[in-house]
C-alpha cells in the first residue's frame, strides 16, 4: 500500500487537478450524490470530467465540467483520481475503467453491501475535502488473468477483480469438469459451475457459493464449485502463484465464462479455462483505516452483542 500525503488548503486547489466522475443515472440517489460532488470539488478549484451520455441526465454547471464521448483509458488521461457512485455493478464497471488506466478509483455505494466502495452516501461531504486535500491512501488490489483454450488454441483472454465463473447453460444437465491446479488433476464432478476468485471476490460470488472470506492483503486464489454432485467439492485456497484449470469434458453441453459479471464467453465442448494471478491490479482509494474485519460486520450486519474483547 503506498501513501499519498495531505495537502494543505491552499495547495488543494491548485490549478490543473482533475477528477473523473462515474455515476448510475439510472438511479435518483446517483443523480442527486453526483451534483454534490461535482459542486463541491468544483467550489475547490477542481475540474470534473465526465461522459456526455452521463452528464445528460446529470444537472451540472455550465463551467468547469469536461465531457468526453467514450469510457476508454485515455479519457482519464490527466485525471489523478476516479470517483464512482453506484451499487457493485456501477464500481466494476469502474474498475474496468481504473485498471486499464492506473487511474485509483474511490467508490461511494449507493447500493446494498458495496464491499469495493469506500464510502457511502452520507459520507459525500467527507468524499469531497478527502479529494480536495488529498487525504487518502491507495491500496493495489490483485486480479486474475483468464485464458481459454480449445485444441490448444487461446481462444479468447479476460481479467476480473472478483472473479471468474465457468457456469452451465441448460437447466437440464450439469456441467462435467475436472479441476487442476498447477498443472495436476485434482478431481472432477457434474455441477452447475466453479468460481475461480480473488480474495477481493471473495465476498462476492464466491460467497454466495459458499467459499470462505478471505481478507485482501492475504495473496491467494480461490477455486470454489457450484452444487457440486461429489464427495469431494470443498473450496480450494491455493498460493497466488499457483495456475488453476477447468476443462470441461467433451460430452458436456456448452457451457459459458462470466468474468466480473460483466463480460461473457460461451464455451465450446471440452474448452480449458485458465486462470492465474492478474498483471495488473486495481488500485483503490482508501479514506479509512478501519480493518477488514470491522467492515465486514458492518457490510453484513453481523451479531456482535455480547463481546468483551481481550483483557487490558
Amino acid at each position: 500500500m503506498t501513501s499519498t500525503p495531505t495537502a494543505d488548503a491552499a495547495s488543494s486547489t491548485e490549478a490543473g487537478r482533475t477528477v473523473f466522475l462515474l455515476a448510475h443515472t439510472g438511479r435518483h440517489a446517483a443523480i442527486r450524490s453526483a451534483e454534490l460532488v461535482v459542486k463541491g470539488l468544483l467550489r475547490c478549484g477542481l475540474a470534473v470530467r465526465v461522459l456526455a451520455a452521463e452528464a445528460a441526465d446529470l444537472p451540472l454547471p455550465e463551467e468547469g465540467v469536461e465531457l468526453v464521448a467514450e469510457a476508454t483509458p485515455d479519457a482519464l488521461t490527466g485525471c489523478e483520481l476516479l470517483i464512482v457512485l453506484g451499487g457493485d455493478g456501477t464500481l466494476l464497471r469502474g474498475a474496468e475503467l481504473g485498471r486499464a488506466s492506473g487511474v485509483p478509483m474511490l467508490g461511494v455505494n449507493l447500493g446494498r453491501v458495496g464491499f469495493l466502495a469506500e464510502a457511502e452516501r452520507d459520507d459525500l461531504d467527507k468524499v469531497v475535502d478527502r479529494v480536495v486535500t488529498r487525504s487518502y491512501e491507495v491500496e493495489e488490489r490483485m486480479t486474475i488473468d483468464v485464458l481459454v483454450r480449445s485444441n490448444g488454441t487461446i481462444l479468447h483472454s479476460d481479467w476480473a477483480l472478483n472473479e471468474a465463473a465457468v457456469q452451465k447453460v441448460s437447466a437440464e444437465r450439469m456441467l462435467e469438469v475436472v479441476l487442476e491446479v498447477d498443472g495436476r488433476p485434482v478431481s472432477g464432478f457434474g455441477c452447475d459451475g466453479i468460481v475461480c476468485a480473488t480474495p477481493t471476490g471473495s465476498t462476492a460470488y464466491a460467497f454466495s457459493a459458499g467459499g470462505p472470506v478471505v481478507w485482501p492483503e492475504v495473496e491467494a486464489l480461490l477455486m470454489v464449485p457450484i452444487s457440486a454432485h461429489a464427495l469431494f467439492a470443498k473450496p480450494l485456497v491455493t498460493s497466488p502463484t499457483s495456475v488453476l484449470a477447468v476443462e470441461v469434458q467433451p460430452d458436456t453441453p456448452h457451457g459459458v465464462l462470466w468474468c466480473d459479471g460483466r463480460r461473457t464467453l460461451e464455451l465450446p465442448q471440452g474448452a480449458r479455462i485458465e486462470v492465474r494471478r492478474g498483471a495488473v491490479p486495481v488500485r483503490l482509494a482508501r479514506l479509512h483505516h478501519a480493518n477488514f474485519t470491522d467492515r465486514l460486520v458492518a457490510k453484513f450486519a453481523l451479531p456482535v452483542s455480547g463481546w468483551r474483547g481481550a483483557p487490558h
